[in-house]
């Protein structure tokens, strides 16, 4: 298992928002300024980090020996919630303002499609790697998946981060800039969005 592929692949060729197209909301959301934005990504990156090692061990050492992994979707749910309430009691405290200027979107995390996302993507990946080591008869261990769990999830949310953040720089100097009426406000956003989407195909050629 290639670390360094793994984290290629998740921050830039497969990237939540411009590839897998998973977290729109807050990306369209919550991109109007670059402080909002990284705290937002930060935000992300904690709970998607945690939940990936979390949802690992309750999946593994819990679910699949206990035979009802179908529930594993209610779980992975119930747990990113638990940790988005942590977070957000954190911010709230710490960074009053940044907690006002995240609003809704803060607890909206819960029901993040992009951190489910990636926590489902894992558990289904790892069972595709499980599957093919048992089929060639050789040994396996739980702590190698465990951390390309973590490390998937930790680049998948550093790829959320650098892309909000780069949007939002986006939109700071596109409203210091005369727009064409047509495209005033959300058009151009939406513009800048495919533009990057585009771009980032380019990454597309790194790892196969």
């Amino acid at each position: 298992m290639n670390l360094f592929t793994v984290i290629v692949g998740a921050l830039l060729v497969n990237n939540l928002i411009m590839s897998k197209f998973l977290g729109i909301c807050p990306f369209l959301g919550v991109s109007k300024k670059v402080e909002t934005a990284a705290g937002m990504g930060i935000a992300v990156t904690f709970v998607l980090t945690l939940a990936s090692a979390v949802t690992f061990m309750v999946y593994y050492y819990i679910l699949d020996p206990l035979n009802i992994e179908y529930l594993y979707t209610i779980a992975f749910i119930l747990i990113i919630a638990s940790l988005v309430q942590l977070v957000e009691m954190f911010v709230k405290k710490s960074s009053p303002t940044l907690y006002q200027a995240l609003g809704i979107y803060l607890p909206l995390i819960t029901t993040n499609c992009a951190v489910l996302g990636v926590v489902v993507l894992n558990k289904t990946n790892i069972d595709g790697m499980i599957t093919a080591a048992k089929a060639a008869g050789g040994d396996f261990s739980y702590g190698s998946y465990f951390v390309y769990a973590v490390i998937n999830g930790f680049a998948a949310a550093l790829g959320f981060l650098l892309i909000i953040v780069l949007l939002a720089g986006i939109r700071e100097r596109l409203e210091r800039n005369n727009i064409p009426m047509p495209f005033r406000g959300f058009p151009i956003v939406l513009l800048s969005a495919g533009l990057m989407s585009l771009a980032f195909l380019g990454f597309a050629g790194l790892i196969k």
